[in-house]
């Protein structure tokens, strides 16, 4: 008979190393241990460096307020049972971490950088190469959703509309998904990853999403962009 070996999986604080800046709190990094066969990997969590950015946190009340390392730990851990269950049949180190590096992927934040290209290239377009460079440098601090949120206040109702319409055709459909998610998911906790994706269920109420907020757009086409967005995440990382 074929022996079978446990997976297991720690969560910790690395106090090897220096401590880094949490929100305001100085911490250790927070690592993950995974263990099979009498071997084991170890690498740091993606969501402790997910969560640390300057953008998921908020000033209120006299003190900075952001997720929780309880929060991260939380997120890691359905990660890991989610790899460590697909992989049950044929099990590696190699596949668990790939799968890890895979899975974990924030799609917001993947997202993000392209659509901020595309503000930058918009505004400069239009003759605002100082906002277009405000908005680039300035954004690392805020989320690029709540940005354009703002820009809607700010900009002339044709401008904004062109803004929003024409970035579905020159940039990952970010703002879509956003605002998806941040209907599904409660503060701080702002994430939709390529693990949740695989749910059926986020898909169709993905859709719905799309035909309720954005009806002269095909929703079909805008979760086929999600689909080739995710596999040529897979494809960088192979």
């Amino acid at each position: 008979m074929e022996k079978m070996y446990k997976v297991t999986h720690k969560i910790y604080f690395n106090d090897r190393l220096k401590k880094v800046f949490f929100h305001g709190a100085p911490t250790y990094p927070l690592y993950v241990q995974l263990t099979f066969d009498r071997k084991t990997i170890v690498f740091k969590s993606y969501y402790f460096d997910l969560f640390s950015k300057p953008r998921y946190v908020i000033f209120m009340d006299g003190s900075l307020h952001g997720p929780s390392i309880k929060e991260i730990i939380k997120k890691e851990t359905e990660l890991l049972d989610f790899i460590i269950d697909k992989n049950l049949a044929d099990c590696s180190l190699e596949k668990l971490k790939a799968d890890y590096t895979f899975y974990c992927k924030d799609l917001c934040d993947e997202m993000e950088t392209g659509f901020i290209d595309y503000l930058f290239v918009f505004f400069k377009d239009k003759g605002m190469p100082a906002i277009a460079a405000t908005i680039k440098e300035g954004i690392k601090f805020r989320i690029a959703y709540e940005v354009v949120r703002d820009l809607k206040i700010a900009l002339v109702a044709g401008l904004y509309r062109e803004l929003i319409e024409n970035s579905f055709y020159y940039a990952p459909p970010y703002l879509a998904l956003y605002g998806y998610m941040q209907q599904t998911k409660k503060w701080p906790m702002l994430c939709l990853t390529v693990m949740e994706w695989q749910d059926n269920n986020i898909k169709t109420l993905f859709t719905h999403y799309l035909n309720e907020n954005y009806k002269n757009l095909n929703a079909v086409s805008i979760t086929d962009q999600v689909n080739k967005f995710i596999k040529a995440l897979k494809q960088l990382d192979e």
